[in-house]
């Protein structure tokens, strides 16, 4: 099996990420707020590329709700609803809740812009007649028509027309001036009369508007063209309309007009960037014309455009010509830092070798590290492997090195010298999935397949990869073990339905029909056993399986989806759990049940009162144990009321009378005591407990040695989490409550054991770092800081904390 190189990541990584983000924060407090979009657009940057998708969307959020300018507002906006794609009906249950979400909404142009001096306000305005009051009246012949205007308030619409009325040109001392060749018709010319009388437009067509904001465009009248622009973006109702509009706005300088199309144009990423006219607009824009189109944000706009058209064809000629736009959009370091490596990506996946090569110099000179390893990759190519590690030789003997550039090293060394520096890359940075497929890769050439499944399952049980889950596949196939076979490639297509696997020439589902033939079939009560067991183990990649393949014979499949998701947030898979989610919905047999899902949907998209208003709703139509489960859960999270506590144990008391099965009746007696624990009610927690173990909910035994602790009893509490990590598949979080009750050397033996199974766990290090082991703190927390983030390790104080010893479960 060979391994494919890793990807060269199209993502802003800087080499030290907590000074980043610690300058950002800095630059965020001090900075005009006209400024802080932008930061917030950088720190978004950062987010990504170290793949905190939570936090990302908070930065992007944070910069829509900073915009200081309505084409920020536009920009981020759309952003935030292209990240959303697929969640529209989140925006339609809170619209149910009578609560709207902001970001998916239009901006309302013509009362937002203000206009200011530009508009023009008469005493006298609902005079529209030919009777000036004794003005001086002038008269436009247009063909064979006359109009007559006020020459005093005509010329009022701007410099030119004063200095023709009244200045020394001969116009001014002409009473009739010949308009036929200034493309104004007569309808256009009186409509110009009647403005300048009132300052208002009057009803007419967008032809006839166009003509009037031509005209004001050529004799610098900015009121009349602010109206016109107005008045025109009224008309703009579809993409056709937006894009005609906006050919108008960029050749007149209409900023108000072309914010209105691009608002238009956005509203529909991505599918809009299939039409070609969209794509010329926003490829073939000059600097004065961007400037028309979205003021100085520019480099948002194609940050944005950029985006959306890497993930639909990372190498097509559109997604280059943006990134060209975003490079010329850049304007201080960082930004040119991003859109430069960005584009070298581009270049370097279309094969574009001498533009890559200096698109990733002229990166890396401006200081983005990363971009290194597109160098090294091309001087690879090139045949010239000593070259490569010159290069990244040459920076690792001159700071500190980070995992990637070992991993990066070991792709031009061979034998011992690779192994030995894919080690390093995981020793440094264990997040790195091709450390831990090569060595597998390598052990199955060498017919050691136990020993490649123990490599890969080293990752699957902090991290969840369909290329590792493919390749412990592989392993089973292997071993002719179609059970555990089977159990992959059901949890592969749980999470992705079209996954395609042997490098994408193979479909996923076919591959699991070829395997289902050499398996024993489950009944529908072998299904729900092995669920049961498969949950009560924790072994959450077993459990997602089982419910793959129920779903193909269970009618009941709203329940299903509802326990997939909860499974999947388990496995930190927010989205496919929320695709999990709403299928249950669309599933529900009845009105309570889809309620109660709604209300779910609500809840985990933060809207916890509107999630509360679902559940009460369910319940008023019927009382079930879901719907108290819910209103108990989202209660209990939304209120620090001392006095809620008391709800809460109604409702999770009124659950448990409810029929459901034992995997979520264990779950509302684990929550229900670790309730009673914070009230101080051990023995009535200790009963919900032991009532939950009885009916096979394993993870209770943390919540019992929690009892055993609060009554003085650490031998009892580490007893029941020793029980706890024999019965668990993954045990990581176990070994750690563990700790907690150990003494000292077995503490350290069990947070060691922590961060082997788990490396992304924090609070061994904390420990550690706090000298409990005779480490220097610095040296702890640096290897910790040096792979991972996470906000917790960044606080400055010292206070040793222990892990949160509750288990709330959803």
């Amino acid at each position: 099996m060979k391994m494919p190189e890793p990807a060269v990541l199209p993502y802003f990584k800087p080499a030290n990420y907590v000074d980043i983000l610690a300058q950002i924060h800095e630059e965020l407090e001090s900075c005009p707020p006209d400024e802080k979009s932008c930061l917030y657009l950088l720190q978004f940057q950062v987010f990504r590329g170290l793949g905190e998708a939570k936090l990302s969307r908070r930065s992007l959020q944070s910069a829509w709700e900073k915009a200081s300018t309505i084409h920020e507002k536009l920009i981020f906006g759309a952003w935030l609803k292209y990240e959303k794609k697929g969640e529209e009906a989140i925006s339609d249950l809170l619209s149910s809740c009578c609560k709207c979400s902001q970001e998916f909404r239009l901006l309302d142009f013509v009362s937002q812009v203000s206009t200011g001096s530009h508009m023009m306000n008469y005493d006298d305005d609902d005079d529209e007649s030919d009777e000036f009051r004794g003005s001086a009246v002038v008269h436009f012949r247009i063909r064979d028509d006359m109009i007559a205007c006020d020459r005093r308030k005509l010329a009022a619409l701007s410099t030119p027309l004063y200095a023709m009325l009244n200045g020394g040109f001969r116009e001014s001392y002409l009473e009739v001036i010949d308009m036929s060749r200034n493309g104004i018709s007569p309808i256009g010319m009186r409509a110009i009369s009647k403005f300048s009388l009132s300052g208002r437009l009057p009803y007419l067509s967008a032809d006839a508007i166009l003509e009037m904001l031509d005209f004001a465009n050529k004799f610098c009248c900015k009121g009349l063209k602010d109206a016109c622009e107005r008045k025109l973006a009224s008309f703009i109702s579809s993409r056709q309309d937006a894009i005609d509009f906006m050919e108008c706005a960029l050749e007149l300088g209409c900023s108000i007009l072309a914010a209105s199309c691009l608002q238009v144009l956005l509203n529909e990423l991505p599918e809009c960037l299939n039409d070609e006219q969209v794509v010329r607009i926003f490829s073939s824009a000059n600097k004065a014309q961007r400037l028309t189109m979205v003021g100085n944000a520019s480099f948002s706009l194609y940050c944005l455009l950029s985006e959306v058209s890497v993930s639909t064809n990372p190498t097509s000629d559109v997604t280059v010509s943006f990134l060209e736009k975003l490079v010329e959009s850049a304007s201080d370091s960082r930004q040119k830092q991003l859109a430069l490596h960005q584009l070298a990506c581009t270049r370097f996946l279309r094969k574009d070798y001498p533009e890559s090569e200096c698109l990733f110099n002229a990166a890396f000179s401006a200081g983005h590290l990363y971009s290194l390893v597109g160098l090294a990759r091309l001087a690879s190519l090139r045949g010239n492997k000593h070259f490569a590690l010159k290069l990244l030789d040459s920076v690792m003997s001159s700071r500190w090195p980070l995992g990637w550039m070992y991993q990066e090293r070991a792709l031009y060394l061979d034998g011992d010298n690779k192994l030995e520096n894919l080690n390093k890359a995981t020793e440094l940075d264990p997040t790195l999935t091709y450390p831990y497929m090569f060595r597998a890769a390598s052990l199955m050439k060498r017919q050691s397949v136990e020993a490649a499944l123990m490599e890969i399952n080293r990752i699957l049980g902090f991290k969840l990869v369909l290329e590792c889950l493919e390749l412990r596949f592989c392993c089973y196939l292997a071993l002719e073990d179609y059970r555990a076979a089977l159990c992959d490639v059901q949890a592969i297509l749980t999470l992705a339905p079209d996954y395609r696997m042997i490098g994408g020439r193979v479909a996923a589902k076919q591959l699991r029909m070829l395997v289902l033939e050499n398996v024993e079939q489950w009944t529908p009560a072998d299904c729900w056993m092995q669920l049961y067991d498969r949950w009560s183990s924790v072994d959450d990649i077993g459990s997602l399986s089982v419910i793959y393949q129920m779903l193909e014979s269970e009618t009941a499949k709203g329940v299903l989806y509802f326990r997939q998701s909860l499974l999947l947030l388990r496995l930190n898979c927010p989205e496919a759990a929320m695709r999990s989610l709403q299928l249950a919905r669309e599933h529900a047999a009845s009105d309570h049940e889809r309620l109660v899902y709604e209300g779910w949907i609500l809840y985990d998209t933060g809207h916890c009162e509107e999630g509360l208003q679902k559940a009460e709703a369910s319940i008023a139509i019927q009382r079930s144990f879901e719907a108290f489960f819910l209103k108990a859960y989202a209660l209990a999270d939304s209120s620090l009321d001392p006095s809620t506590t008391a709800t809460v144990v109604s409702l999770l008391e009124d659950a448990l009378r409810c029929p459901s099965d034992r995997l979520r009746k264990g779950q509302a007696l684990n929550n229900l005591g670790s309730v009673y624990v914070d009230c101080g009610k051990l023995d009535l927690a200790a009963e919900c407990y032991i009532n939950a173990l009885k009916i096979g909910h394993t993870r209770a035994h943390q919540g019992l040695a929690r009892v055993h602790f609060l009554r003085n009893n650490r031998v009892g509490a580490y007893d029941e989490m020793t029980k706890l990590i024999e019965k668990a598949r993954n045990n990581a979080s176990a070994y750690e409550k563990r700790s907690e009750y150990c003494e000292r050397e077995l503490t350290k033996t069990d947070l060691q054991m922590v961060t082997k199974l788990d490396p992304l766990r924090v609070y061994p290090y904390r420990y550690r770092a706090a000298g409990k082991c005779r480490l220097p703190a610095s040296c702890c927390m640096a290897y910790l800081v040096s792979y991972t983030f996470n906000t917790t390790k960044l606080g400055r104080d010292v206070i040793l904390a222990p892990p949160d010893s509750k288990q709330v479960e959803t």
